[in-house]
C-alpha cells in the first residue's frame, strides 16, 4: 500500500501546485516548504541558507577553506564558532527529515532528493514531472517574471540544481 508520494520536477513544471492539490485530495501532509523549514530548524540557520545549499554545491574556495580549518589545530578549536552550514550538513539533515516524513506516512514530499533517500521503500510512489519549455515560461510569467527572466530561468535552473 502506498503511504508516500515523492515528486521530483523540472523548474516551472508546476510540481509544487500538483503536490499541493494531491496532498489536499488525499488529506496527506505536504512536505515542501515544511521540509525546508524543518531542515533550517535542525541546522539552526536561516531558511534562506538551506534553500541556497539545497540547490547548489559549495564553491571550491569554501571547500578548501573548510578543509584548511579541519586540518589545523586552531581551526578545529574555532570552527564550531563560525556556525557555518555546508552542503554536506544540509544533505544529512535533509535525509533525516525525509526519513522522518516517510516514517509518519501519508506524506507528499517535494524534491530535495526524496526519491533517492526513499528508493528502497516499497510503499513509495515516485513521480517526476516535466513540461514543455513554453509551458514552464508561461507559468513563470503568471508568477510575475519578465519574459527574458522566465526564459533564462527555464534554461538554467535545472542545469544548476544539485539533485
Amino acid at each position: 500500500m502506498i503511504k508516500i508520494v515523492t515528486i521530483e520536477r523540472e523548474y516551472g513544471s508546476g510540481g509544487g501546485e500538483i503536490a499541493q492539490m494531491l496532498s489536499t485530495q488525499l488529506g496527506w501532509k505536504l512536505w515542501d516548504q515544511l521540509l525546508t523549514e524543518e531542515i533550517a530548524r535542525l541546522a539552526n540557520c536561516p531558511k534562506a541558507v538551506v534553500e541556497v545549499r539545497e540547490e547548489r554545491t559549495d564553491p571550491l574556495y569554501y571547500r578548501l577553506f573548510k578543509s584548511f580549518l579541519r586540518g589545523s589545530y586552531e581551526g578545529s578549536l574555532n570552527a564550531h564558532k563560525l556556525n557555518v552550514v555546508d552542503s554536506e550538513t544540509i544533505l544529512k539533515m535533509t535525509e533525516r527529515v525525509v526519513q522522518h516524513a516517510a516514517k509518519t506516512g501519508n506524506s507528499v514530499i517535494v524534491g530535495r532528493g526524496s526519491q533517492h533517500f526513499l528508493r528502497n521503500r516499497p510503499d513509495t510512489l515516485r513521480v517526476f514531472l516535466y513540461a514543455p519549455r513554453e509551458d514552464k515560461v508561461r507559468r513563470l510569467l503568471a508568477r510575475g517574471k519578465s519574459e527574458k527572466e522566465a526564459w533564462e530561468l527555464v534554461d538554467t535552473v535545472d542545469r544548476e540544481r544539485v539533485d
